[in-house]
């Protein structure tokens, strides 16, 4: 697995945030915080659920900005290393449990005020990405704001292959190694379906990967 090959504290490597295989600069990751706390207009007494959360790396950033919350990771590793190293205060956790099946089950849903699904979305099937969203809208009341964040577009998906064979229907297969590339229409579409307005929102010219991703913010209709 692809984190356990990773230096303990290579938090950004263990989930990915390279380029070429090395951790993207101090710079970008800045770039992401500040696009999730501003589209969430994250403040003190916010509440967080950070679905896909990986090892808690930037989790424990958008914490910083508000009353704490929860991350919620399938990968045993990962929150390993998140309930290591950033847990910085009681009213902040991580949870080893399939995201979908926490959403279904959990019991904990009131007092979450904004969520957050960065940089894992477009792993999910395409059925549990409607459930994900249609359980968020009816069972997490409270919530108002989820931001999704670093979506591959697949209006520019060859800008990312340039001259480079692909396998044909990558772009549909979460498994793939950038999961479902959707167009902005595609997104507005499954937010309509589940009870969301979407926002296009775009990103930070320097930001790496911004020449074939975006984010969207979602609003309760």
């Amino acid at each position: 697995m692809h984190a356990r090959a990773c230096a303990p504290d290579n938090f950004y490597a263990q989930v990915k945030h390279t380029v070429a295989g090395t951790p993207v600069s101090p710079e970008q990751i800045a770039m992401i915080v500040q696009s999730v706390r501003s589209g969430l207009s994250l403040e003190a007494a916010d509440r967080v659920l950070d679905l896909c959360c990986g090892n808690g790396a930037l989790t424990t950033e958008f914490f910083a900005a508000c009353g704490g919350g929860l991350g919620v990771d399938f990968c045993e590793t990962l929150i390993t290393v998140a309930n290591r190293h950033f847990v910085r205060r009681p009213q902040e956790a991580f949870r080893l449990q399939d995201v979908v099946d926490y959403a279904r089950n959990a019991d904990d849903t009131a007092g979450f005020t904004k969520a957050v699904c960065h940089g894992g979305f477009q792993y999910l099937p395409p059925a549990d990405a409607q459930e994900l969203l249609e359980l968020l809208r009816q069972r997490f009341v409270e919530v108002k704001r989820v931001f999704l964040g670093n979506l591959p577009d697949k209006r520019r998906i060859d800008a990312f292959f340039g001259d480079r064979d692909r396998v044909a229907g990558i772009e549909n297969d979460s498994a793939s190694p950038l999961g479902i590339w959707r167009t902005e229409d595609e997104i507005h579409s499954l937010s309509a379906k589940t009870g969301w307005t979407a926002t296009i929102l775009p990103m930070n010219a320097r930001y790496y990967a911004a020449h074939y991703r975006y984010d969207v913010l979602l609003k309760r209709r």
